[in-house]
């Protein structure tokens, strides 16, 4: 065998052992959740509308509050929601050049802690369980200079009494090499909160999409994640649809099983953005209804019957 096969071996037999000796522990189904800042510039009354009908309940929302009269408006989106049956799952940070923590310009990172902290108000009214936190920014993979670890920390560590007040987790997202500079692991990800020391960030975001790249074995890494792992942003091998690549989503859902995931604060969160170096021109993009109906769909499906199918072994 090789040696992720092995890996696949170990999980599989863990989780029927799990499975057998707690079989209370599989009543709750993983919660499925969407992204939705890869919709591009739709109205996010027919983005919600879409994944009701769809089944997905839950949605992670573009943290796009980037000045205080920019982005969502809570009433309005409270009442969105409420129409459609579909709840906050979480804030999906966004992280550029002009908002970066890690940056050495103190006004850059002036605009990281007030993005912060006006997204997590939004957060906190709706009732979002996590928020995304991103040390660097994405599409900067050339390190700024040494210090940017250090600087980062120490931004974050300015944020941080937001995170216990509003009751949201910090949730640290590693990203592959080719989109970021710093934190690229799971590992990195766990000396990075470490660093920052803050009850309120204590949880990692993971992508399995970055995973491939960067972690040895996905199921193996969010299996030794237990506990911190917050919420998965989900993607087929080419960052499309599941169901539309190679990725080996059963034992990805029985790892996930095995640290308890299928319960009320984490989530499993679609992010397919197709493949590519910097996503965030994703957020400005006009979008294609048929093109996302179909994305939902497949995804959505693909999901429940793989879980389905790893629920019945």
């Amino acid at each position: 065998m090789q040696n992720f096969e092995l890996k696949n071996r170990a999980i599989r037999e863990a989780f029927l052992k799990f499975k057998r000796e707690n079989p209370e522990k599989m009543d709750r189904r993983i919660q499925l959740s969407w992204s939705n800042w890869g919709f591009g510039i739709e109205p996010l009354q027919v983005s919600v509308k879409r994944l009701a009908d769809r089944g997905v309940r839950f949605i992670e929302l573009h943290g796009n509050r980037y000045a205080p009269r920019l982005g969502y408006k809570t009433n309005e989106v409270e009442r969105i929601l409420s129409d459609h049956g579909v709840r906050c799952s979480g804030i999906c940070g966004m992280f550029s050049k002009e908002n970066e923590l890690a940056s050495n310009s103190g006004l850059v990172r002036q605009h990281a802690l007030d993005y912060i902290e006006r997204n997590l108000e939004l957060g906190a009214s709706l009732g979002a369980k996590y928020f995304l936190i991103v040390p660097g920014a994405v599409g900067r993979p050339q390190k700024i200079d040494d210090c940017e670890f250090e600087r980062s920390v120490e931004s974050l560590k300015m944020a941080a009494t937001l995170f216990g007040k509003s009751g949201i987790r910090g949730a640290v997202e590693p990203i592959r090499s080719a989109e970021v500079s710093l934190v690229h692991t799971f590992n990195e990800a766990v000396r990075y909160i470490e660093a920052v020391g803050s009850s309120g960030i204590q949880h990692i975001n993971g992508d399995v999409y970055h995973m491939q790249v960067e972690e040895q074995h996905i199921g193996e890494t969010l299996w030794r994640a237990g506990e911190r792992l917050a919420n998965l942003h989900l993607a087929d091998s080419n960052r499309c649809a599941l169901g539309e690549g190679s990725l080996d989503l059963d034992t990805i859902i029985m790892s996930l099983y095995l640290i308890g995931f299928n319960n009320a604060l984490c989530f499993a969160t679609p992010e397919p953005l197709g493949p590519g170096g910097d996503p965030y021109p994703a957020m400005f993009g006009k979008p294609d209804g048929q093109l996302l109906d179909s994305m939902v769909k497949t995804t959505a499906s693909t999901w429940s019957q793989r879980e389905d199918f790893v629920r019945q072994l």
